[in-house]
């Protein structure tokens, strides 16, 4: 099994250059299934996860040329032969369920094993079915499949009992063809929602709202081809932030959007970061003032964001004080704590609540990526322990961070992918 060996080389100093968004890019990829023309998506991460949504995509008839060294994706869903994602890819990638609306849409009829992904909750796809219900269709159980079907999808006002990003992109996916107006509230805000909305409307959609909490969705008849670029990725700039503050180093990240990271920015700065927002990215500086401990809360954009939680967490372990962090997003995403443990940290948690007592020197041990951002914290972890960290199951960091290695010594950590 592969695995990365990490070590403390003091602090990461330098620049890096951060990749398109893999939470903007899979949704994007699966909303081509509406097109019958050739799209272009541009500055597209090599991910594990956009091969995965390739191999879906090519199964359903789409044709797919991929580019990846020059981060670019030409797909082209002229006819879409199958309306049944192949479970084996299916399972792999949570991903895979926003292949139903477009494909429902486009079809008539779209049959989709219940999805995979990290382990990190229950993450029920009720909210998409209830949308796709409030649309018209009718939805069929399997043992390990479910299926949406409707002759003709009609606009309704459809209100989420929860802000889901899933199912906001997949209902609005369905809706794009749905005769009438739609009216979806309560809907989830993030970036990787309006990048989905700028997308459609660049093939002819009319989609307002997006980014607010109530989109409205006027349907058409087609839509056509075009090209767009992904924005980048808030998820991993808030990683190499985290990395810069961490280390107590001083790092320029570029090709960012430093309105998506707000939370972060705020956050490292009562930690005692310098942020600053130039021309050329955002410079995070953790060599300026001691850092010290605070507390966070995750929630829907546009608060802490969930997929931050771990990194913060690490850092937070090295800073003296104690610190809360209360997650409220997912039920399950506090496995990275017992490995955290494991290099010296001294973190409990009751329920969905943590306490960090900050300060304690992690040193380096073996310890597994228990799902993508955990594995990011893991690595983090090991920048600053005494030792060689050994950090395994680093697929789950392969789904979600392009050249992770080779960016990281970029700003000169020590680390390596050893088979």
């Amino acid at each position: 099994m592969a695995k990365f060996l990490v070590e403390n080389k003091g602090p990461l100093r330098g620049e890096v250059s951060i990749s398109g968004a893999k939470n903007s890019v899979l949704p994007i990829m699966a909303a081509t299934l509406l097109c019958n023309e050739e799209c272009i998506i541009q500055d597209v991460p090599a991910l594990r996860d956009v091969e995965v949504m390739c191999q879906i995509l090519e199964s359903l008839g789409v044709k797919v040329d991929a580019d990846f060294s020059n981060n670019r994706l030409s797909l082209n869903a002229t006819e879409i032969l199958h309306n049944e994602t192949p479970p084996e890819l299916a399972k792999r990638m949570r991903a895979s369920i926003l292949t139903m609306g477009p494909i429902l849409a486009r079809k008539g009829s779209a049959v989709v094993a219940l999805p995979g992904g990290c382990a990190i909750g229950a993450r029920p796809i009720d909210l998409h079915l209830k949308g796709f219900e409030a649309l018209g269709a009718e939805i069929i159980f399997g043992e390990h499949h479910v299926e949406a079907r409707a002759e003709k999808l009609k606009g309704n006002r459809i209100y989420l009992d929860y802000p889901s990003v899933g199912a906001t992109e997949n209902i609005i996916t369905a809706a794009v063809f749905a005769e009438g107006t739609t009216i979806i509230e309560n809907v989830a805000e993030e970036p990787e929602i309006v990048d989905l909305a700028n997308y459609l409307n660049k093939m002819g959609a009319k989609i307002k709202g997006a980014g607010t909490d109530t989109i409205k969705i006027e349907g058409v008849e087609r839509l056509h081809g075009t090209t767009h670029t992904v924005i980048p990725d808030r998820i991993e700039t808030g990683t190499f932030m985290v990395a810069a503050a961490i280390t107590r180093g001083d790092v320029l990240i570029k090709n960012v959007v430093p309105d998506h990271v707000r939370p972060v920015i705020a956050k490292l700065t009562e930690c005692g970061c310098v942020v600053e927002d130039t021309i050329d990215g955002l410079r995070v500086r953790g060599d300026v003032n001691p850092l010290v401990a605070t507390d966070i809360k995750t929630l829907p954009y546009p608060g802490f964001p969930t997929d931050m939680q771990s990194q913060f967490m690490a850092l937070l372990t090295t800073v003296e004080g104690q610190s809360t962090v209360i997650e409220t997003v997912f039920e399950n995403r506090y496995m990275h704590i017992s490995e955290l443990n494991r290099m010296g940290a001294d973190i409990t948690h009751d329920g969905r609540s943590a306490i960090i007592n900050g300060g304690a020197p992690l040193h380096g041990s073996s310890v597994m990526s228990t799902d993508l951002r955990a594995g990011a914290a893991l690595v983090l972890a090991g920048l600053v322990a005494s030792g060689t960290t050994e950090v395994t199951e680093i697929y789950h960091i392969e789904r979600g961070y392009t050249e992770f290695v080779d960016k990281l010594r970029g700003i000169g950590a020590e680390i390596r992918k050893e088979d």
